[in-house]
Parts: C-alpha cells; structure tokens; sequence
C-alpha cells in the first residue's frame, strides 16, 4: 500500500513523504519510509522494520537442550537453520563430536532444506521480479503469475519438488517446521536402509530441478538484455566485504566450517572459527528500526557508506560465492565459472543474489546425491553422549540468507544464563538499508512514483531474500510503544508512550 501526504499543510507540500507498507514478499514485515524535498528528489528513504523478537529474553532460564525447538519457533521459513545452528551450539557446549553417521545425516537434512528453501525464493518471492516482469500489475508478481507466464507444468514440478524435499526432512527430522532432530553430540534418529532407496529417488529429481531451474534462469533472465542491464546497473550496485562459511579447502559450505570474509576487492580479510565471530561482529543501533546493523568491529561503523573503509559486509548467496575460492560440486563450479565471467570477481550486483542462489541450489542437489550413496548414511551410531560440565557454546550454519550464529552461556546445570542471535538477515540490515535508499534516489524523479517502480525498489531488499521475523533483538525485552489518538481530519490529537 502506498500512502502519499501531499494534502495538508505548505511546510509537508515542501517535504512530502511516501510509504510502502507493508512490503512484499518476504518473510517478517517491513515498510518502506520515502522523504521526497520541494522538487520531487529523494532526501532519504529508511527500511524500517516495525516487528520484534524477544527470543533471547525468554530463552534465559531454559534448559539448553530445549534451544534447537524453542529457536525453531522464530521463523516457518527458516526453522532448521535455526535447529541445525541451536544444535552445533550445544556439541560446542558440551565439548562433544557427534560420530561420522550423525554428521552426514544432519548435513543431508540441511542441504534438503537449502534446496527447497531456495526454490521457494526463486519461483515464489523473488522470481516473479523476473519471469513475470518487474513492471507487472502486483497481481500478477506472484507465484500465480510465474504459472501463467511459465506454464502449469512448471508450477506442478516445483510445488511436487518443494513437497518430496520437505516429506524427507519430516522423515528424518520427525517434523518440517519445528524439526525433532538435533541432540548435542549427535541426531534423535537415523536413516533406516528401506528407507534409502526413496532418498536416492527424491536426490535424483531434486538435482534434476537445480538443473532444470538453472535452465530456467538461462532462457528467461539471462537471456534478456534488459533484465542483465537491470542486474549489472549501478542501481543496484554496492562495493562492500563478504562473508560465508567455507571448508578446508575455501570452498562453499552450508552445514560447517570457518567463517571467510573478504574485503571488496575480493582480497582475504579474515578467516574464523565460528566461537571467535565477537571478534569480528559488531551491531550498531539506529532509532528508525528494530534491527540491529551488523558492521565488522575492527574496521568500524563509519555510517552507511561503502568502499573497504567502512566496515559494512554482506551475507547470502552473492557474498558466500564471492568469500569462498569454489563451489564444492562440479557442476556448481560449473555454473559458477559462468557466473562470474559474466559478472567479474568480486560480484557488486545485489539482484544477482538469485543468480548465485541457483548455483547454489546445484551444488545443494550435488551434495544430497553424495550423501544419500554414502556408505556411512545408514550406520547405527548417530550419538556421542555429552559428559562435560557447559559453560558457553556458540554454533553457526549458513541459512539461506546468509550466516547464522548462536551463542549460549548456561550454569553448571546447563540453565541459560544469555543468548545471542545474530541472524543472516542483521549481517544484511546495513547493506539492505543502503540497497533501498540507493534504488530510491536513482528511479524516482520530479516526485513520479508508480507501483512499478516502487517495485523496483522492494527488488533492492528482496534479492536479499530477508527473514525479518528472525532479524530482530528484544532489549531489555518489551516493546517501545506509541499510541497515537487522531482526529477525523488526521490531525494528532494526544500521543502516548511507554
């Protein structure tokens, strides 16, 4: 919905203000604050998120083996990032490895859920920006358009692979949205043999779709000019640090690994276990949002600047391609080597966020295909049980939209005495913020806006692919409120806060 102030007084004629409430297609709520001057340009334009999330709070005094359910609850969309991440966070905990069957499982249940995750990104929330056209009537921006434009039978494959991918993880995983799997130092269950055969079939549709959806992006987005003008243009373009998890050998992975952050002209800044991400990590506050902006501590919060002297960095699919030296698959490397020889290294283009999401939709669907012929997948030991006294834990996974951490300090019961969330979408907020005051000021001109255009400007976040559900901090644990009486003329009235 767009609101538009003109009406009223000279002094707000002089400064007029349009909001874009609620934004689209994503997961969490958000709105949109444009502040046009006396000729129509844009002043400033905040991404505002108006939601809470007071998980830390209410999470001290619980046990520590309740985490990986209770952190699930944040977020439908993202839950076993959050369970997986909980999970590593009590091996860390209580100083345990879980055994060689155990870790394959859980990670063959993660890259089902980045798989699926992502394709629900690709055709539902960010894809109809390009198969459907960014300049589409809104009813048509939608998973409903993406059918009619691409076909019923496309529709069907994806519902019909999202469906067998999230029948897999409840298998394993007892539940899809609120998993029942992750134990410190191990899994709640394993993978029973007559069950092996059906994941193998369901591993090899699912690379068959990560094949057919980069097909897809090929003969629709890549193919057309003005969609590549679109992704490669300044518009969308920031030159920021990276970061993403990579293995041993600076490869792309999910599930484990280091933490690598590269400087924007793709040189390597710093590689980190995940217990020293404090280090690194640093959240800065503005008065216009809940969520907090993530900036790297030892460069600084300079303000929403880019270049290597501010220390803003960006998370998700463009950034972990950008961190790491490789994908870890081969057809992955693949369509990566393509990527970035159309785009250069490091990659600066936010929109080509879901360029890099398929990719890694591939190298997921390579990496679930190894698994399920892995002779160690259906072993019978799938737990260490934990002996040491807990003091502190941390754990991180990459979601799908970028890097998770969870910390927890407990007593010598293993009670929580402090939590610490910072999620994908807080590692994103600053850049997010810059990506949507930058689209602002470069597509609205002379005070013209249309919903095409404003369009345009949720693109700058959604490529992001943000869970504001799960971005947000709760300090000291209520909520600052404002209640505003108007009158039938709009005028304020009496104002009230807590």
């Amino acid at each position: 919905m767009m609101q538009d102030n003109t009406a009223a007084s000279p002094a707000q004629k002089k400064r007029r203000r349009i909001t874009v409430d609620p934004i689209t297609r994503l997961e969490g709520h958000g709105k949109i604050d444009i502040f046009l001057d006396d000729k129509g340009e844009v002043e400033r334009a905040l991404f505002q998120v108006p939601e809470l999330r007071g998980f830390e709070v209410f999470s001290v005094g619980r046990p520590a083996e309740d985490m990986p359910q209770i952190t699930s609850r944040i977020c439908g969309v993202c839950p076993t990032a959050h369970h997986m991440a909980s999970t590593k966070a009590l091996d860390d905990l209580y100083k345990v490895t879980p055994p060689p069957t155990a870790l394959l499982l859980r990670e063959l249940i993660y890259n089902m859920f980045m798989l699926e995750d992502h394709a629900l990104h690709v055709y539902i929330l960010g894809g109809p920006d390009f198969i459907v056209g960014p300049d589409a009537p809104a009813a048509k921006r939608n998973v409903v358009g993406v059918i009619e434009k691409a076909g019923l039978e496309v529709g069907k494959r994806v519902i019909s692979m999202r469906r067998r991918l999230r029948e897999c993880i409840a298998m394993l995983g007892g539940k899809v949205v609120h998993p029942v799997f992750g134990l410190p130092g191990g899994v709640a269950r394993g993978l029973a043999s007559d069950d092996l055969a059906h994941f193998r079939e369901v591993a090899r549709e699912g690379l068959d779709f990560a094949r057919f959806t980069l097909q897809i992006l090929r003969d629709i987005v890549l193919a057309n000019d003005d969609y590549v003008a679109l992704i490669t243009g300044d518009t969308y373009t920031h030159r920021t640090y990276y970061m993403g998890m990579v293995d041993d050998h600076n490869r792309v992975n999910f599930y484990d690994g280091n933490i690598r952050v590269v400087d924007p002209s793709g040189d390597v800044y710093a590689r980190f276990p995940a217990q020293n991400y404090l280090d690194y990590v640093a959240e800065h506050v503005e008065p216009w949002s809940y969520v907090k902006f993530c900036y790297l501590k030892p460069v600084g919060w300079n303000g929403f600047t880019e270049g290597a002297e501010s220390g803003i960095y960006s998370v998700a699919p463009l950034a972990r391609l950008n961190a790491a030296q490789a994908m870890a698959t081969e057809e992955a490397q693949k369509a990566c080597d393509e990527y970035f020889a159309t785009l250069g290294q490091p990659v600066h283009h936010t929109l080509a966020n879901h360029w890099a999401r398929v990719i890694e939709m591939l190298q997921a669907a390579e990496r679930i295909v190894e698994l399920v012929h892995d002779p160690a997948i259906t072993g019978s030991e799938i737990r260490t049980l934990p002996t040491a006294i807990p003091t502190s834990g941390i754990g991180a996974v990459e979601a799908p939209r970028g890097t998770l951490f969870h910390h927890y300090e407990t007593d010598e019961k293993g009670v929580l005495t402090k939590a610490n969330l910072i999620v994908a979408t807080q590692n994103n907020s600053a850049r997010m913020a810059m990506s949507v005051e930058k689209a602002a000021k470069d597509l609205i001109h002379n005070g013209e806006v249309s919903d095409g255009l404003l369009n345009r400007i949720e693109m700058a976040f959604r490529a992001y692919d943000p869970c504001h559900a799960c971005a947000t901090h709760a300090l000291p644990g209520q909520m600052p409120l404002i209640v505003r009486l108007r009158g039938i003329d709009g005028a304020v009235l009496q104002e009230y806060s807590r």
